[in-house]
């Protein structure tokens, strides 16, 4: 009931004005970038972040994040369908079926089953973030500092061995990112590291510059390196004919139950460890190939198949706020994007959130449901409009992103120096493009690098030292254990297959030998 009351306060903050006009900006920022094919939420999310020194509420600031977040996932689903190019590897299961329909005249059929379904998952999945999370953050309360070390290691590990398909590549970029949330003056020796003896570089690397410069610079510059600046063919809308919606009564009786089944494969997901939206929305896919009525169609343009990866994609977006709210913990890299809005306003996502900034809580779930609802009425209607956007010069584009880029970090600090750090991260971030290493990983692990040396030291001196304090408390191992799951499970088969392999190579070396 508690909760009720809170999200109704919420809702309060939310309906003012000056909320409703960011949130407007948001949803339709998002849809924007959503719909250009390559630049995502945390991309736009970054770029954004020196706008928000200038902010003196942090609640219209992360109004609008939300907004933008959520916006990029349904614009994603408009560039799939049209041109079938994910901006995002969360929308590839959304272009295999959405192109195809639009292939067979169904263009505005696919793109209205994406809207809805994103819609109604968004609205399940923002009702059960508003139930679960506040009991939660009740239960981390208790949570110990040996605790939260193991969750940061699950966090980590997971998303280090989820996006990337090499081990060693995403455990490097793992590191890379933990070393350069290392830089600068040690908080209890007061000494320096990896700083070059620079002076420049005691208060460390901004997680503002980091984040540009990974994700807004390093994939500009890859764009225009590889030559991707070619708009590709856009399938061409249908006029509109019958129908509620643009949907037939047959494609609402086969897109409602994939609705939902999608929504239950995204946010339970979204609230694991488990690296954002790629998995369940593939899972989703994989179900609906195989239980749906409509399997035959599948890669011919089934609506099954759009239908249940979208509402899987947005509904990962209100369970991946879960462990971000509660426990300060990001399981996708926009999500530690918008962690490091938090530490701009000087705020610490975990249970006592909810207890000193529940305004601002409350009002970011309560402006989940109002920008959903701002977003089906954006979509649909103005689809001709964002269809356009598509025929936007890519040079003209990503030279504008690089213009303001460059403008948000001079903005902040006025310093040439920092420009300067931004651009050879953004080389970095290139090059580890270029050589097929994960991104997240290093975000991930620059943002909560410090957070996870200052719990192990805490756990350490609670321990007098003894590293075996780490062992003491069965949650603690529990979730340790689960991290070293987590870190083998996704090459499992690869490792038995392996084996097979080598048995399979040493029984006909040993049947050649006998047959001699």
């Amino acid at each position: 009931m508690n909760s009720f009351a809170d999200l109704l306060g919420g809702f309060g903050t939310v309906l003012s004005p000056e909320n409703l006009l960011f949130a407007v900006i948001g949803v339709t920022l998002g849809t924007l970038v959503g719909v250009l094919p390559g630049i995502g939420p945390a991309v736009t999310i970054a770029l954004l972040l020196p706008v928000t020194y200038n902010f003196d509420n942090p609640i219209p600031a992360f109004i609008m994040f939300a907004g933008i977040y959520y916006g990029a996932m349904y614009g994603g689903s408009t560039t799939s369908i049209l041109l079938n190019t994910p901006g995002e590897s969360a929308s590839v299961a959304t272009a295999i079926e959405g192109h195809e329909m639009a292939k067979r005249g169904q263009a505005r059929a696919a793109l209205a089953t994406a809207a809805i379904g994103s819609f109604v998952a968004a609205l399940i999945s923002t009702a059960l973030l508003a139930l679960v999370a506040k009991p939660l953050a009740g239960i981390a309360v208790s949570f110990r500092a040996t605790d939260y070390f193991a969750l940061m290691i699950l966090a980590l590990v997971t998303v280090t061995s989820l996006v990337g398909r090499s081990l060693v590549r995403g455990l490097s970029s793992l590191l890379l990112g933990i070393s350069l949330g290392f830089v600068g003056l040690d908080g209890v020796s007061g000494e320096p590291r990896f700083t070059f003896d620079n002076p420049m570089l005691f208060n460390g690397i901004d997680s503002v510059l980091l984040i540009i410069g990974l994700f807004a610079i390093g994939e500009t510059l890859y764009v225009l390196v590889k030559g991707r600046t070619r708009p590709g063919s856009v399938a061409p809308l249908e006029p509109v004919s019958g129908g509620f919606m643009w949907l037939s009564r047959d494609q609402w009786r086969r897109s409602w139950a994939p609705w939902l089944r999608g929504t239950a494969f995204g946010f339970p997901f979204g609230v694991l460890p488990s690296g954002g939206a790629e998995l369940p929305t593939f899972l989703s896919y994989s179900y609906e190939k195989q239980r749906s009525r409509g399997r035959k169609e599948f890669g011919k343009g089934a609506i099954e198949g759009v239908a249940g990866p979208e509402a899987a994609n947005n509904a990962s977006f209100s369970g991946v706020l879960v462990p971000l709210l509660t426990l300060g913990l990001p399981t996708s890299a926009t999500a530690a994007v918008m962690l490091a809005a938090f530490k701009i306003f000087r705020l610490q996502p975990g249970p006592q959130l909810f207890d000193k900034s529940s305004d601002l809580v409350w009002a970011l779930i309560a402006s989940l449901f109002v920008g959903n609802v701002m977003l089906l009425a954006l979509n649909l209607p103005l689809i001709r409009l964002w269809v356009k956007v598509l025929e936007i010069p890519r040079p003209l584009l990503y030279a504008g992103i690089l213009v303001f880029a460059t403008l948000g970090i001079y903005s902040v600090s006025g310093a040439i120096t920092d420009i300067l750090i931004a651009y050879a991260i953004g080389v970095v971030g290139f090059l580890m493009r270029q050589f097929d290493f994960p991104i997240a990983p290093t975000i991930l692990g620059a943002i909560l690098g410090p957070e996870l040396e200052d719990q192990f030291r805490r756990a350490l001196s609670i321990g007098n030292g003894d590293l075996t304090v780490f062992l003491r408390r069965p949650l603690t191992v529990a979730i340790l254990l689960l991290a070293l799951v987590a870190l083998v499970l996704p090459y499992a088969p690869r490792i038995v297959a392996r084996l097979r392999g080598r048995k399979t190579v040493g029984a006909g070396k040993l049947a050649f030998a006998d047959e001699d």
